[in-house]
């Protein structure tokens, strides 16, 4: 699709951080992250992402009130559980702790997605984690029935659901063209998985990530792990340095990748699907 989406507004890139610890919530904020994130889900994930790399969270409510209060430019974002027997309770919760933004993972029904949204009921705002292939397959209903706040695209859990060999893969495939395609129209802000450090001579590199996100008019990303390992470097005045340049970094990236055009940004994903079939 050889046309840069239409986009949402023209505001920065939202920048996702997952972290439990306050110091480290607080020295994020200053570095300008816009979202602390909590992340209570725990249903189902050490079967779906067990043998995988990723971030198990051990997060609790409490963590919420902790945090929550402390924070005066970044909202509080909690993922909750996927849908189930206990999630209106959950959801209070979470509501009564402080949060600003829930996020729902892993829905697979329009129906889930309707009774999470008539439950919140605007209490807070809503993003819907689009992480599996049946909800691809009910995008247009669910955003035809149901008003939320943004989606999230999911590419871990996505890689699992279609078995792809590559997380990435959707860039490449056309099914990230796709979805931005059907939410830009609808007017849904959305976001797109993660962005890991610069400069480590990756290929395709963060920067060109960066360009994709620009060209499918995506408005928010999340700080991977790479990005800054808070737990590796475990100094707090070391972990805001490093989240403030890479921070930096990202930034005049997004400028750049802003400056580029149609043109410039359909040749960088040439590039970026070049260097991912290589890798299949």
């Amino acid at each position: 699709m050889h046309h840069i989406q239409n986009k949402v507004g023209e505001k920065m890139l939202n920048l996702f951080y997952i972290t439990n610890n306050l110091d480290v919530a607080l020295a994020a904020e200053r570095s300008g992250v816009n979202r602390i994130w909590i992340d209570l889900e725990t249903l189902g994930k050490e079967e779906r992402q067990g043998n995988m790399n990723t971030v198990k969270s051990r997060h609790t409510i409490r963590d919420i009130e902790n945090i929550s209060p402390k924070l005066t430019n970044a909202s509080m974002l909690v993922r909750i559980n996927p849908w189930n027997a206990n999630s209106e309770k959950e959801i209070d919760e979470v509501i009564a702790a402080g949060t600003d933004i829930i996020m729902l993972p892993y829905w697979k029904t329009p129906s889930e997605v309707n009774d999470f949204l008539a439950y919140v009921n605007g209490r807070c705002k809503t993003i819907l984690l689009l992480e599996t292939k049946e909800a691809v397959d009910c995008l247009d209903t669910v955003i035809k029935n149901d008003y939320t706040n943004e989606i999230h695209i999911g590419l871990n859990d996505l890689r699992l659901s279609y078995g792809y060999d590559n997380m990435f893969e959707p860039y490449a495939n056309g099914l990230l063209d796709k979805l931005s395609e059907v939410l830009n129209n609808a007017r849904i802000p959305f976001g797109i998985g993660g962005i890991g450090q610069f400069g480590l001579g990756l290929s395709p590199s963060p920067e060109e990530f960066i360009a994709e996100h620009i060209r499918l008019g995506s408005s928010a990303v999340i700080l991977s792990r790479t990005f800054c390992n808070a737990d590796k470097l475990g100094d707090i005045s070391l972990i805001e340095e490093t989240l403030t340049s890479n921070i930096q970094i990202l930034r005049k990236t997004e400028e750049w990748a802003k400056t580029l055009g149609e043109d410039g940004l359909y040749d960088i994903h040439l590039h970026v699907i070049k260097e991912l079939e290589r890798q299949y």
